[in-house]
């Protein structure tokens, strides 16, 4: 057998050894910064953001998510110490809770709510109080419909508990995106959030859908079966009627099945005597 040549020149081996610096060059300015390491090349950049405006540095991270606000604080010091400003979770908890009472109260006043109580402490304090507090009052939702759903389908006085559970917790809609608008609960349970933004929240149709496609729910589906109590026919009571639709979240959203958002409104009232609500099956496509 012939013995295998070897490709790598000798005197580059040699020149390698001897870290010869034709053969081993410094890292460039991109490099480092691909690797993360910092380099005499970041300080400028860190000279630019500390002299940012503070009106700036609010309104960059007022086009944030809270996610995104938690992950730029743990980028750098700057951002760090900009993203904790009692400032900037003032911002975000105004915007999340607009219709909390202590909003609305003059400066001025000296009596404290029991919602107040934890600003002393930040609003950054507040709003991570307030989201557990939350978060944890919708899991009790969830899990209570999860146990429904264990066969297959929800019936509609389970479903409008469920919304009016929701109700009674003054949740915003920025509540329904972070909690209930999620990939990985049941399709009912984002219906039940999409319910509550329309007819209790007043959320136009077309923000709800951005909402919707933003978590990547718009095209799931659901299936409505109801019965109808049989009509009068000369004094003889027909069969009762069954009726079926399948519809996307999107088209819900946007009205374009209005006869299945009144079943779900009234629920089994009148002439409608059951309503079923089921995941699509196979998944709806348009």
């Amino acid at each position: 057998m012939k013995k295998k040549s070897n490709c790598f020149p000798t005197d580059r081996k040699k020149a390698y050894a001897r870290g010869s610096r034709r053969w081993w060059k410094r890292p460039t300015v991109v490099e480092d910064l691909t690797t993360g390491r910092e380099t005499m090349s970041m300080k400028p950049s860190q000279g630019i953001q500390s002299s940012l405006p503070d009106d700036i540095v609010l309104k960059i991270v007022s086009l944030l998510q809270v996610q995104d606000v938690c992950a730029l604080g743990s980028c750098c010091r700057f951002w760090r110490e900009s993203c904790d400003s009692d400032c900037i979770w003032e911002f975000l908890a105004k915007e999340r809770w607009p219709s909390l009472s202590l909003f609305n109260q003059s400066s001025s006043s000296r009596t404290l709510s029991p919602t107040q109580a934890p600003i002393s402490k930040g609003w950054r304090c507040f709003y991570i109080k307030r989201h557990k507090e939350i978060a944890g009052m919708v899991a009790v939702v969830t899990e209570s419909m999860e146990k429904c759903l264990l066969t297959g389908s929800l019936e509609v006085g389970d479903y409008l508990k469920a919304v009016g559970d929701l109700c009674t917790m003054h949740l915003g809609f920025k509540d329904v995106q972070m909690l209930l608008f999620k990939l990985q609960h049941n399709v009912l349970i984002n219906l039940v959030g999409l319910h509550y933004c329309m007819y209790w929240l007043g959320v136009p149709g077309e923000k709800v859908v951005e909402a919707l496609q933003s978590c990547k729910i718009s095209k799931r589906g659901v299936c409505i079966k109801w019965w109808k109590l049989g009509r009068l026919f000369y004094g003889f009571r027909m069969r009762d009627e069954s009726h079926s639709r399948r519809v996307s979240l999107e088209d819900l959203a946007l009205a374009k099945e209005q006869e299945v958002l009144v079943v779900l409104q009234r629920g089994a009232i009148y002439e409608v005597l059951r309503v079923q609500i089921s995941a699509a099956d196979p998944p709806f496509t348009p």
